[in-house]
């Protein structure tokens, strides 16, 4: 069976513009002729169809349910993105166990032909459910901004995921900066605190500025990269997704999404012994 990219998108703390990143960096990766799915992993306050303008009928509790497979509830995006749509405002839904979260994640055995990548759009914070979604993807990359909370929550993410579990490489995205030097100043100052305290490595994809036109998309629920191509998040979004295309492919187990799937069922295992 031929790699899949899976690829985590994840910040530690919310308002960081970690979805909108996760839509539209997809959106780019499709328009350069990748086949993509977005999961939207936040399983209680899931908002990629709202960023989207669409209004799923159905979502991932009815696949976890039984009466909808991954192939019905998946949604026809922009540019040939494919959505799965989370379920919003369903309690039962944000405290799955990791049984349940591998029930859902065994759906995509259904698909795994026909993408090259899968992007997961995690919730915000430490919880199990982000824990695992992280710990089963082939790659992870933490979104920070220019906040103090969002330096703090993504060093306590990357530090979890070290030391607990030894993930030890991370990609980091700087979002909403007022510019490049303030972005890369931005990821050396999370770099230096991570190399002081921690064994990881740290690698730095790119800079989202601060763009007007990517609140009036967002007022549009129309993404940036569709409604105003040449703005400067647009084009910052479309450099990212060059890096990411160029990240060698993993051609052993864990680029696969049955690795993904089994990587969730292990760890629902562990939690269903403990």
């Amino acid at each position: 069976m031929k790699p899949v990219r899976v690829i985590a998108i994840t910040s530690g703390k919310g308002g960081v513009g970690k979805t909108n990143l996760s839509v539209n960096i997809g959106i780019a990766l499709a328009q350069m002729g990748q086949r993509v799915a977005l999961l939207d992993a936040d399983m209680g306050l899931a908002n990629v169809d709202i960023l989207l303008g669409m209004y799923p009928k159905f979502n991932l509790s009815h696949v976890l349910s039984g009466d909808k497979t991954l192939d019905e509830i998946m949604l026809d995006g922009p540019s040939g993105l494919k959505v799965i749509p989370g379920a919003s405002g369903i309690q039962k839904m944000a405290e799955l166990s990791t049984i349940e979260q591998a029930a859902v994640v065994r759906a995509f055995s259904e698909i795994d032909q026909d993408l090259d990548v899968l992007l997961v759009d995690t919730a915000a914070g430490i919880s199990a459910s982000v824990v695992n979604f992280a710990r089963a993807c082939q790659e992870i990359i933490v979104v920070v901004c220019d906040e103090p909370t969002s330096l703090t929550d993504a060093y306590a993410f990357i530090k979890l995921l070290n030391r607990d579990y030894g993930l030890s490489h991370f990609h980091v995205v700087t979002n909403m900066v007022q510019s490049i030097q303030q972005g890369q100043a931005l990821f050396q100052k999370l770099t230096k605190v991570t190399d002081h305290y921690l064994d990881v490595t740290l690698q730095f994809e790119g800079v989202v500025p601060y763009d007007e036109y990517l609140r009036k998309s967002v007022q549009k629920q129309s993404p940036v990269m569709v409604s105003f191509p040449g703005s400067k998040a647009s084009l910052a979004m479309k450099t990212i997704a060059g890096k990411i295309d160029n990240w060698p492919l993993k051609s052993q187990a864990g680029g696969y999404i049955e690795f993904f799937i089994e990587k969730m069922i292990q760890y629902g295992s562990e939690e269903y012994a403990a």
